[in-house]
């Protein structure tokens, strides 16, 4: 190497709640961390959905994403890792010694033992409304994500689209919306069943199967109306809108990580149960990783993070335990308890 690097145990990619996850586990593991994360902010897929109340992470009650998203980042911190923001990771090259450089589409260079791949389904964007002019109304009342929900309030909204957040989406904005219309061009909707059934009892009108034809404007700036048009029969409704939100999924882009060799499918890294890929020194964790156990949840995607940090420990050092003492025996928790004051056993190991 030409250049002065710090080797790291343990570099991250990704900073989603799966590599802020593991940023923390890698501390109570005492490892040298190092996070590096694609955008400028930490928070993955959950920044899209900052309102969207997260109800199913143990021990947590329902929970806002962006509040979730501060509580997972302040816990990332708790060991001081390097997190490095606005740096993507193209291509990886083994040395010597076994050890791997990571580097950026920018030309920085990261030096580590392991690697722990936490990149979702890559860079993620929205999929727009596929009309001529669309964007124009972009600033306006057009809607790709619901940032605030008072927003609305008092509004006649459509939603177009029938994914999982489209359905909370929807849930959400009924109290507050004067009128709430769901528009899918399928009759079934994703999401949790519990979910839908509560948008389907509700208030909402539910036009299935329907989709969005085109978009009309008195001034030119705004939407006053949404044609939609059956796409079955042809058939095409007139509605008043004050709002649109378009939820129509995501569309995702590995780049150049899906060319360095890995085992994959389309969208997901084939891993064992220990989370390790084909590549040796190279694991994964979360919406990135597909295995037996595979639980599409925040709550399966920490279990994915504690796996992949633990075989990357053991990868390190053959002779380590193969698991972390929890938090009330790992004595990298002792100051911290002291300095919250609770009382420690000095005896305890």
């Amino acid at each position: 190497m030409n250049e002065a690097l710090e080797l790291y145990d343990v570099t991250i990619i990704g900073g989603g709640p799966a590599g802020m996850y593991t940023a923390f586990y890698s501390g109570m593991r005492d490892l040298k961390t190092k996070l590096i994360e694609a955008r400028e902010e930490l928070g993955g897929r959950v920044l899209i959905y900052p309102e969207k109340m997260i109800w199913d992470v143990g021990g947590l009650t329902p929970t806002l994403g962006e509040k979730l998203i501060e509580q997972l980042i302040q816990q990332a911190k708790t060991f001081d890792p390097t997190i490095i923001l606005g740096q993507h990771i193209t291509n990886f090259e083994r040395q010597a010694d076994d050890t791997i450089i990571l580097t950026a589409a920018s030309g920085e260079r990261h030096w580590t033992k392991t690697v722990v791949l936490a990149i979702g389904y890559g860079i993620l964007q929205l999929a727009k409304l596929d009309i001529e002019g669309a964007d124009r109304f972009e600033v306006s009342n057009l809607h790709y994500t619901v940032q605030e929900l008072e927003v609305f309030r008092g509004k006649r909204v459509l939603i177009s689209g029938g994914g999982d957040s489209a359905v909370d989406w929807a849930n959400a904005l009924v109290p507050i919306a004067s009128s709430l219309t769901v528009v899918h061009r399928r009759d079934q909707f994703g999401g949790h069943e519990r979910n839908v059934s509560q948008m389907k009892s509700s208030s909402a009108t539910i036009l299935t199967p329907y989709a969005v034809d085109s978009l009309h404007s008195k001034n030119g700036a705004e939407i006053d109306e949404v044609t939609i048009s059956n796409v079955d029969t042809g058939e095409q409704q007139r509605i008043e809108v004050d709002a649109v939100i378009v939820n129509h999924g995501l569309r995702y882009n590995f780049g150049p990580i899906k060319e360095w060799g890995l085992d994959m499918g389309d969208w997901n890294a084939n891993v064992s149960s220990k989370m390790e890929t084909n590549i040796p020194g190279i694991f994964a964790a979360g919406d990135f990783v597909k295995h037996d156990s595979k639980v599409h949840l925040i709550a399966g995607t920490f279990t994915d993070a504690v796996n992949a940090l633990n075989s990357a420990k053991v990868y390190i050092d053959p002779a380590a335990d193969k698991y972390a003492y929890v938090s009330s025996h790992n004595s990298r928790f002792k100051e911290k308890n002291r300095q919250l004051g609770v009382l420690v056993d000095e005896d305890d190991h």
